[in-house]
């Protein structure tokens, strides 16, 4: 009886002591993610002496807020210029992959037809496939139909959106995963009331589908705020140039810009994203949980 009582008293303890290592693991592996983002933030309030000085500090003395001014009024990047580009991009990048992958995944996990699995991992297969490989064989399509009158397209914004109106393999996948949890039985209660596949989709799998959309449209943005290469390919003019863009442009501009000023661009190109995650947070999280439960 004595052994049992000491047992059932050190079970707590050590839970407690599995829970305590758990979370400092955590937060060191969080730090070392952290220390390269905080470092940034610590050099754009820098002076450039302070950068190039030998002695390490963390902390800026004294603070020079003035960079992240002189970063929006530097005559090599028109901050809000870039920035609405890159919203224009982004905004239609999102819709379109939100809508066409929704579409695509619902007929993967609901409707049954020969050979839907075959073609599932044939799509799969695609994301393997990194963009410098077909960034060729994209140009050379793009120029293509602009040269047979369907409209300019090199040098315009649409290579960077049009493809996400086909979706992409990973947002098919990922709401495909969360469609399968939905049970049969709504579906055919429907189809008895008289609803077709349209209607199921729109009225009954979308509604529930939220969190997982708003993953989809989080991941989307974040890709397409974040892309270099695609404008870098594209687009031609500085007028058109996005965020990721104007930072290079910057970076380079006058043989090169001093660290403190370009640490200050930086960080105003990446918090929009940073911002949107924490406004998202609980609505991520809960379609990352929720999503590949079933099938």
């Amino acid at each position: 009886m004595t052994v049992i009582q000491s047992d059932i008293s050190a079970s707590p303890l050590r839970r407690r002591r599995s829970s305590f290592a758990a979370h400092a693991l955590l937060i060191l592996v969080s730090a070392a993610f952290l220390t390269p983002f905080l470092w940034m933030i610590s050099t754009s309030l820098k002076t450039i002496d302070a950068v190039m000085s030998e002695k390490l500090t963390f902390i800026p003395h004294p603070f020079a807020w003035t960079n992240y001014l002189r970063v929006l009024t530097h005559p090599s990047m028109h901050f809000l210029l870039f920035t609405r580009n890159t919203l224009i991009v982004a905004s239609l990048s999102v819709v379109g992959n939100v809508m066409a992958s929704a579409l695509a995944a619902y007929a993967f996990a609901r409707i049954r037809f020969k050979g839907r699995g075959i073609l599932f991992a044939l799509m799969l297969s695609t994301m393997m496939i990194p963009f410098p490989v077909v960034m060729v064989p994209l140009f050379t399509m793009f120029r293509w139909l602009g040269e047979h009158h369907l409209g300019q397209w090199l040098g315009t914004y649409k290579p960077l959106w049009v493809p996400y109106w086909f979706g992409t393999a990973f947002s098919i996948f990922l709401l495909r995963q969360f469609f399968v949890t939905v049970p049969d039985e709504l579906s055919e209660a429907a189809r008895l009331d008289g609803c077709g596949e349209l209607g199921i989709f729109l009225r009954i799998i979308l509604p529930m589908a939220r969190p997982a959309l708003a993953v989809v449209a989080l991941f989307t943005f974040m890709a397409s705020w974040t892309d270099f290469l695609g404008p870098l390919v594209y687009l031609q003019n500085e007028d058109q140039y996005t965020l990721t863009l104007g930072l290079q442009t910057f970076q380079s501009a006058h043989g090169g810009t001093d660290y403190n000023y370009l640490m200050a661009a930086s960080v105003l190109v990446i918090m929009p994203v940073v911002a949107l995650f924490f406004l998202t947070q609980k609505t991520f999280i809960q379609g990352i949980a929720t999503t590949g439960m079933k099938g």
